[in-house]
């Protein structure tokens, strides 16, 4: 049973890992960005990963606890190396990503301290990318026998998914994160004639047992689905510095919204104005404080945006 608190308890499963950018390396990995925004907002914000027993491991560790987020259920690996992803930023401000394998990550096991850990949870968060491996996908589906609202933020990466994978996480999820080509293309192993948006959303709620649906739209903004409501929400006008792990922050700043029991409306609009406030600096992870991202919504209501270039 959880214990009543004002501050909510979210807890992140999945790769950490070091962003080689362009401009250099940058802490990463779509849980471990959710769980350091998470925490940027005020929640209590575990990650349960693994990395090398080398410099960098170290190193991301070293990062982790700055932060003020644990590193408890930070496993640490004698064989495997701590991951370092190659992105690569495209003109469009698109990144392409080149994913080493295996990683220390790809063998995150079960321990039995989680249960305790899982069963206070408000909240946790996964991704199909940390799961590739079989070792961390048996870890996974133990963990979610102990959680009760369950956020699937689907991550297609080629070649590290299956059809079989993606169609369990979603069967054991409550809410899913999905951009428009990853959900079309979901829908489309199903019923090859879903063509629009509604139709592929209808399609997840009638198969399988999701409350809620949250599509990201890069400049398009996004759009939360419950089985009878949506709401759409545009984007901000802002100067792209890169997009690594704004889809992250945007679904952080959502959920901290939603375990804080905001309207939808303030929710979405929330979330939508955090993933433009990451989109317009370097790296899924940049040094700021909640009074940063609020004078930002601030002075973009007050119309003295920057226009995006």
């Amino acid at each position: 049973m959880k214990t009543r608190s004002t501050t909510k308890t979210t807890v992140c499963f999945g790769e950490i890992l070091w962003d080689m950018l362009p401009t250099g390396k940058k802490p990463g990995g779509a849980p471990m960005n959710v769980a350091y925004h998470l925490r940027k907002l005020g929640l209590h914000s575990y990650m349960i990963s693994r990395v090398g027993y080398d410099a960098s491991g170290k190193e991301l560790r070293a990062f982790v606890q700055s932060i003020g987020l644990p590193v408890d259920y930070i496993q640490e690996d004698n064989l495997h190396k701590t991951s370092e992803v190659v992105a690569s930023i495209k003109e469009n401000h698109e990144v392409s990503y080149d994913i080493v394998y295996p990683a220390a990550w790809d063998f995150i096991s079960w321990q039995p301290e989680y249960e305790t850990l899982l069963l206070r949870a408000d909240a946790f968060i996964f991704g199909s990318l940390g799961s590739r491996n079989s070792d961390s996908q048996e870890a996974l589906f133990r963990m979610l026998e102990y959680t009760a609202y369950n956020v699937f933020d689907v991550n297609i990466r080629e070649p590290y998914y299956s059809q079989e994978l993606i169609a369990a996480l979603l069967h054991r999820s409550h809410l899913v994160k999905v951009n428009i080509a990853e959900l079309m293309m979901i829908a489309g192993w199903y019923d090859a004639s879903c063509n629009t948006e509604q139709e592929a959303v209808d399609m997840l709620f009638n198969k399988f047992n999701i409350r809620e649906v949250l599509i990201t739209k890069g400049s398009n903004g996004a759009t939360y689905y419950t089985a009878s409501f949506r709401y759409d929400y545009p984007a901000y006008s802002i100067r792209v510095a890169d997009t690594v792990g704004s889809g992250d922050s945007f679904l952080a700043a959502f959920l901290a919204m939603k375990l804080g029991e905001q309207p939808v409306e303030v929710t979405l609009d929330y979330a939508v104005a955090m993933g433009a406030f990451i989109t317009a600096q370097s790296g899924a992870c940049p040094a700021y404080s909640k009074f940063d991202l609020d004078r930002f919504i601030w002075k973009r209501k007050l119309g003295m945006e920057e226009k995006s270039i």
